[in-house]
C-alpha cells in the first residue's frame, strides 16, 4: 500500500508524474507508456531495465518512462524480466523477476517497484536522452535541455560550488556525440540556485555549459599543454587581498590514469570562462594544496577550509593568499614528525594535533598503524562500523558538510569494495569535522557496476537540511562488468536522502 506523500513530494509528483498537459493519444497514438513507479513515493524511477524473453532491453528515463513502439506485440500479452539495482522484484515459482503487461497502440501500464535503498533516485544530471521517453510521449521535460545538451553524452566526476550567486560545475573527461573521442581538458557549466530563481531540485538541473564555437563542450582547464588530460579537484572559493571572491582549484596534468606529468594550482578567469595557471607544485607534494572535495562551510569560530579524501585531515586559512602557498597548509595527525611512530601525550592518548610538518593520518594510515600494534581498535577515526553488521568500511571518495538538520557533520562517500568495489554509498555522522567517524549506514548499491566520486550539494538542501541532495559517476570502469547501460553509462546520477529516515539513525 502507498504511503501518505509529504507537501515536498506532492509538488514534484504534479509535474513529473503528470506533466503540465500530460500525454495523449494524439500526442503518440503509435507508442505504448510503461511508467516504473517508487512503491513509497510514486515518483518514476530512471534506471530501470525491462527485458523481453526475446532480449529487447529497455531502460527507463529519468521519470522512469519507457515509450514502446513494436507493431508486432500491439495487442498481445508480453513478459518484461524487471531489474534494477537498489529496488526488489518478486520472484515468481520458477525464479523469474518480471511482470507480463498487455501492450496496446497509445496505452499505458504502471509498474510499482519496493525501494531497499534508503536513498532515493531521482534523474540522470548529465547525458543525451534524460527524458526521451517522456519527450516522445508528449509530456514535457522539467529541464531545458531534456535530449541533447552542447553535444555532451558522457561526464566523469563532478566538482560544484557557488561562485557569483550561481552554481559552478566542473566535470572531468567528457564524451562527445559526434565522435568517439571528446575533450580531456575539463568541462564547465552554470545554473542559477533553487534560491534564485533556479529548478527545484527535486526537478533537475539546467546547465548551461561553456561552449566552443562548434557547440561542444569548451575546455575550461586547458592550461596551455600540448598533450595528456587535464583533471581539477578541490575547487573552492576564497577572497584575495582586496576582498573580492575568487574561484581556485587543483590541477592535475595526467600521461594517464595513474601517471601525474605536473600539477598546481590555478585561478578562473571570469571572462574567458576557464582556469589559468597560478603556480606549479612540486610532484612530491602529496598534500599541501587543495584536493578531492572542499568543505568550505566553517565549523564555529575557524576561518580554515577542510580537504580530505572522503574524510577531511587538511585545512588551510580561507584565502587566496594562503590558498596558494604549500606552506600554509595543516594536517590533522598523530604521527610525530618523522613519520615512524604515533605521538602520544603523557596519559597514553594519541596526541591529534593539527601540524604543518607531520604527514595527515587516513584510512589507509590507520589500517597500517593498527596491522603493527602502533594503535589500537578503540583509536581508529577513519574506519567506521557498519551499524548493521558491525564490519569496519573503509571509504574511497566522498564528501563531508555541516547539516543543520542534524546539528552534525554529515558524510557521503563510497566503499573502497562491497558488492561493486566502488558501488556502495554510505552515509555517516561526527560531532566534529575531523571525527570520529566511528557507524555509518549503507544508503545506496549497486550490483557489479561503478558509483563512484559522490558528492553531497548543500545548495541543493531542502527542509533546513532534512533533504539532502547527492550525485556520482555511475559507470563499468573498476567494476569488470562489460555490459555497459545505454545512455547512463559515464554520466552523473542524483540521489535524494531524507535525514529523517529511522534507519540513519544508528550512526550517532
Amino acid at each position: 500500500m502507498r504511503t501518505a506523500l509529504s507537501p515536498l513530494l506532492a509538488s514534484t509528483l504534479a509535474f513529473i508524474l503528470i506533466g503540465e498537459a500530460g500525454p495523449s493519444a494524439a500526442a503518440a497514438p503509435d507508442l505504448f507508456e510503461i511508467q516504473v513507479i517508487d512503491q513509497a513515493t510514486g515518483r518514476g524511477i530512471p534506471l530501470v531495465e525491462l527485458k523481453t524473453v526475446s532480449d529487447m532491453r529497455f531502460i527507463t528515463d529519468s521519470a522512469g518512462r519507457v515509450a514502446l513502439l513494436e507493431p508486432g506485440w500491439f495487442g498481445k500479452s508480453v513478459y518484461f524480466h524487471l531489474r534494477s539495482d537498489g529496488y526488489d522484484v518478486r520472484k515468481d515459482g520458477f525464479g523469474f523477476s518480471g511482470i507480463k503487461l498487455n501492450v496496446r497502440r497509445g496505452g499505458k501500464a504502471t509498474v510499482e517497484l519496493k525501494r531497499s535503498n534508503i536513498a532515493e533516485r531521482l534523474y540522470r544530471v548529465t547525458g543525451d536522452g534524460i527524458y526521451r521517453d517522456s519527450v516522445l510521449l508528449g509530456y514535457k521535460s522539467p529541464i531545458n535541455q531534456p535530449l541533447l545538451n552542447a553535444e555532451v553524452v558522457g561526464q566523469d566526476s563532478v566538482q560544484a560550488t557557488v561562485y557569483q550567486d550561481q552554481i559552478h560545475w566542473f566535470w572531468g573527461d567528457t564524451d562527445r556525440a559526434g565522435y568517439p573521442l571528446g575533450q580531456f581538458r575539463t568541462a564547465g557549466a552554470v545554473s542559477e540556485l533553487p534560491t534564485k530563481q533556479g529548478l527545484n531540485a527535486d526537478l533537475g538541473v539546467n546547465l548551461r555549459y561553456f561552449t566552443g564555437s562548434d557547440g561542444f563542450s569548451k575546455p575550461v582547464c586547458h592550461l596551455g599543454f600540448k598533450h595528456g588530460l587535464v583533471w581539477i579537484d578541490g575547487v573552492t572559493t576564497v577572497p584575495d587581498e582586496k576582498g573580492v571572491q575568487r574561484l581556485v582549484c587543483h590541477y592535475a596534468h595526467m600521461k594517464s590514469l595513474g601517471e601525474k606529468l605536473e600539477h598546481g594550482l590555478a585561478v578562473f578567469n571570469d571572462e574567458k570562462k576557464e582556469f589559468e595557471k597560478r603556480i606549479q607544485l612540486s610532484l612530491a607534494n602529496k598534500w599541501r594544496h587543495p584536493h578531492d572535495q572542499a568543505t568550505a562551510q566553517r565549523p564555529a569560530g575557524s576561518d580554515h577550509i577542510y580537504f580530505g579524501y572522503a574524510f577531511p585531515n587538511v585545512r588551510v586559512k580561507a584565502t587566496l593568499e594562503t590558498v596558494l602557498d604549500p606552506a600554509q597548509y595543516e594536517s590533522w595527525s598523530c604521527l610525530t614528525v618523522a613519520g615512524s611512530t604515533v605521538s602520544r601525550d603523557k596519559n597514553g592518548e594519541l596526541n591529534y594535533r593539527w601540524s604543518r610538518q607531520a604527514s595527515p593520518v587516513d584510512a589507509r594510515m590507520e589500517q597500517r598503524l593498527l596491522k603493527s600494534g602502533a594503535i589500537n581498535e578503540d583509536e581508529l577515526r577513519f574506519l567506521p562500523r557498519d551499524t548493521e553488521s558491525g564490519e569496519r568500511i573503509r571509504m574511497h571518495r566522498g564528501s563531508v558538510r555541516w547539516n543543520p538538520y542534524r546539528n552534525r557533520w554529515i558524510m557521503i562517500a563510497n566503499q573502497e569494495g562491497g558488492t561493486s568495489y566502488l558501488g556502495e554509498v554510505w552515509y555517516s555522522e561526527a560531532d566534529r569535522v575531523v571525527g570520529p567517524w566511528t557507524r555509518t549506514r549503507k544508503i545506496v548499491t549497486h550490483d557489479r557496476y561503478s558509483f563512484y566520486n559522490p558528492v553531497h550539494h548543500p545548495f541543493l538542501d531542502q527542509a533546513d537540511g532534512r533533504m539532502i541532495y547527492f550525485e556520482g559517476t555511475y559507470t563499468t570502469t573498476f567494476s569488470g562488468n562489460p555490459d555497459k547501460t545505454p545512455r547512463y553509462d559515464y554520466n552523473q546520477i542524483m540521489y535524494r536522502l531524507d535525514l529523517k529516515d529511522q534507519r540513519l539513525h544508528g550512526v550517532q
